[in-house]
């Protein structure tokens, strides 16, 4: 797509790959070019660098932002720590990562008010967000709670921070943050710059944050890294959504400037210590962490000449020899990476998109799968008529919709035996017959409650239900209130609903089923359409798996368009 005249959003804009894509990207002379960063002081200064870099452009053209993305947006420029370490809002950090998502958790969020309140044609995300989830350590985190079980003074606090900071959940909950993001401000593309976590080597990476080699937090930020990338690949996958796209550098980055000044730790100048050779310790007995007897401060801070590779921080002169040598990390430059994204935005293929990749290797349907799928369907009914019984849902897949969907049409087939029939016939009379079924077989009533359905009788007030429930879902509550919104809600999702009114509804969907088949040209024998009337022989029967097909593509918008 074009750059020229768009808004484009780009998230770590400050980093090292973010300017050179910044840069890159006004070349192609954007409407807006919104820049982010943590602080305000890393924003403002890129926007600064680039007007000054491109003062032929208006002014207004950049735009600073800056906050945690990954919070609500009144913590957003808040120490994580600080906030966690407040007992209300460490409990908002866990609702907001475990609870469903919803309207409240998408307006607090920071990173949906941006999407939002920008508007963005375009977003690159520069965000290392594998480091910023998988460095908060949750093995530490781990180790605190189990020392403090075995001290039988366990804190709601650590299981608490704890769960604040498990990996997977974070990352699940900003992914779909994102996604209706994208979807509601209407951004068309999404390019994500990832990682690979150990930039590019594998399980021997030599340099690593531990005694084990590697250590567990480096490989938790090569899983997260990975998750997110198949999470992308989803994304991708999903019709009416953005393009998406992956750009997965596997080499150290570098660099943004070399100099010389203080070396920061943590964004924090290093001390200078000294023990004197005299006063050395006895390796014996135990050592203690807490000894600092015979150190001295210096009153200054550690100095020296270095390079500074962006996020990844700054490095010795020795260090970045030894680590971009042929051999290990080897470098790659963040305009390389720049060029790639900027290529793949403007339609171009670099190669290097890694969802392209996955769907060029994945193995999808096949042409034998298809023929054979024939072939087990016939074999299934087969031993379905010398059992004389029906092999409808058995709720091990999921959803329980599907189920619930499986065995109200099968209900319609029991009851009428055809699609034309099911309209025919008055939805009260639909729902007399269906209550006629359950009530006289009782194997067939036992097999829909023993997997988990409840069944909604005519009247909307009385059901049946088995031991397993699996709709509604039992969380930490043990009872919910029954209401009129509940029980609408739980039928749609997963209780066989007998009421009138739904058999009505069914009768609506099987109209647009034949509305649609009926519309298509007789004359047309092409490949071109799917759901003809022969697919529906007719609609002289009804195939339950086949019309729950259609209802999850055309009623419930869930087919892929890739294969």
């Amino acid at each position: 797509m074009q750059i020229k005249g768009k808004r484009v959003l780009v998230l770590g804009g400050w980093g090292l790959v973010g300017m050179a894509i910044c840069r890159k990207l006004t070349e192609h002379e954007p409407a807006c070019l919104i820049v982010t960063s943590l602080r305000q002081s890393e924003s403002e200064e890129a926007v600064e660098s680039l007007r000054k870099e491109y003062p032929h452009l208006n002014r207004e053209t950049f735009h600073p932002s800056w906050g945690n993305i990954f919070l609500r947006t009144r913590w957003k420029d808040a120490n994580f720590d600080d906030v966690l370490s407040d007992v209300d809002n460490r409990r908002g950090i866990i609702e907001d990562i475990y609870n469903e998502l919803d309207s409240k958790i998408l307006d607090n969020s920071a990173l949906y008010s941006l999407l939002i309140e920008t508007m963005p044609d375009i977003v690159i995300d520069c965000i290392n967000t594998a480091t910023a989830i998988a460095y908060k350590d949750i093995y530490s985190g781990v180790n605190g709670v189990t020392d403090e079980l075995l001290k039988g003074n366990l804190t709601s606090s650590s299981v608490e921070k704890l769960m604040a900071n498990l990996y997977i959940p974070q990352l699940i909950r900003h992914v779909q943050i994102f996604y209706r993001g994208l979807l509601d401000s209407k951004s068309s593309m999404y390019v994500k710059i990832g990682t690979s976590g150990t930039g590019g080597m594998g399980l021997n990476i030599p340099y690593t944050h531990s005694e084990e080699r590697p250590s567990r937090v480096l490989l938790a930020k090569a899983a997260i890294g990975g998750a997110q990338s198949l999470l992308l690949f989803l994304m991708a996958r999903t019709p009416d959504g953005p393009i998406v796209k992956e750009i997965k550098p596997t080499a150290a980055i570098a660099w943004k400037k070399i100099g010389y000044g203080p070396v920061r730790r943590g964004g924090k100048p290093i001390p200078l210590v000294d023990m004197k050779p005299h006063k050395a310790k006895t390796a014996e007995g135990m050592f203690r962490f807490d000894d600092t007897e015979g150190i001295t401060d210096l009153g200054d801070e550690f100095k020296s000449a270095f390079i500074d590779t962006g996020e990844n921080g700054i490095f010795s002169r020795g260090e970045f020899e030894a680590i971009s040598s042929l051999g290990q990390m080897e470098m790659v430059t963040p305009e390389e990476i720049a060029d790639s994204a900027v290529f793949e935005i403007l339609g171009g293929n670099s190669g290097h998109d890694i969802v392209a990749g996955l769907d060029a290797f994945t193995l999808g349907p096949s042409y034998r799968g298809g023929m054979l799928r024939n072939k087990a369907l016939e074999h299934i009914k087969l031993i379905e008529a010398q059992h004389g019984e029906e092999s409808i849902a058995f709720e091990l897949l999921g959803p329980p919709r599907l189920s619930k969907l499986l065995y109200e049409a099968n209900l319609l087939k029991r009851s009428v035996g055809s699609i034309e029939k099911v309209i025919e016939t008055k939805p009260h009379i639909l729902a007399e017959m269906a209550v006629s079924i359950i009530e006289k077989d009782e194997k067939y009533r036992s097999q829909m409650l023993s997997i988990g359905l409840v069944v909604l009788m005519p009247d909307g007030k009385s059901y049946l239900r088995g031991k397993l429930v699996k709709i509604p879902v039992q969380r930490v509550e043990t009872e919910l209130e029954i209401t009129k919104e509940n029980i609408n809600a739980w039928a749609n999702e997963g209780w066989v609903d007998l009421r009138p009114e739904n058999f009505e509804r069914w009768q609506t969907l099987l109209k647009k089923i034949i509305s649609q088949a009926s519309s298509l040209s007789s004359d047309d024998t092409s490949s071109r359409n799917v759901y003809t009337t022969e697919y529906w022989n007719k609609f002289s029967t009804i195939d339950e798996g086949k019309i729950v097909g259609w209802i999850f593509e055309y009623e419930d918008k869930g087919w892929r368009f890739k294969r």
